[in-house]
């Protein structure tokens, strides 16, 4: 995992030259999604700006899903990406942030809610939304594994839900006040299941 933001991996290594027309392609889709709305990136706009041919686009992203999925898990660069820790609550508080920054972003927002809008009835978008959470979860994981704590993925899901609920539901913030409560309370919970050891007080776990 790339120590970025909580949305971003590291390329598989490959031809730089690729690898330099992909990273491009994806700074000029962040650039337009914002603008143009998710139904009006389309691959014909895009290579038009990107300065590719739309084969180049299918060789890299078989579909818009698969691109939307990108631009969600591989940027952008905010910096705060949390670092490996035995202290599960730091860990745990860092990432919950990052997620918050991340989806905040403007290309990053509304591509979540268009690959999360057509997962119901599109089925590479619902892969694709299986793919992002399931990326996720392996990330918080390896994040939290030096504290020899694994979570589930309903353990994880109650770690991120609330975050996600107040962003696109409640339509409200997320403060900092607020992610620290969330934190509190999902270990609590992994204390009552046993995935978390339930010795001292869960505020300082």
């Amino acid at each position: 995992m790339s120590s970025t933001s909580v949305h971003r991996r590291k390329p598989t290594p490959s031809n730089p030259r690729v690898q330099r027309t992909r990273a491009r392609i994806l700074a000029v889709a962040r650039e337009l999604l914002p603008e143009v709305g998710p139904a009006g990136l389309t691959y014909a706009l895009l290579a038009e700006q990107a300065g590719v041919t739309r084969q180049t686009l299918y060789r890299h992203w078989y579909n818009r899903a698969a691109l939307l999925v990108d631009l969600i898990l591989e940027g952008p660069d905010l910096g705060n990406y949390p670092r490996p820790g035995t202290d599960v609550r730091t860990v745990a508080t860092a990432w919950l942030t990052s997620l918050r920054d991340g989806i905040s972003a403007p290309a990053v927002r509304p591509a979540v809610l268009t690959v999360t809008a057509q997962a119901d009835h599109d089925p590479d978008s619902a892969q694709a939304l299986v793919r992002i959470v399931e990326d996720r979860h392996a990330a918080f994981n390896k994040l939290i594994e030096p504290s020899g704590v694994q979570v589930t993925a309903d353990e994880y899901t109650l770690l991120y839900g609330p975050v996600l609920a107040r962003l696109f539901f409640d339509r409200g913030q997320v403060t900092d006040t607020f992610i620290e409560a969330a934190v509190t309370q999902w270990l609590t919970t992994l204390q009552h299941s046993g995935a978390l050891p339930t010795d001292g007080d869960p505020a300082r776990n």
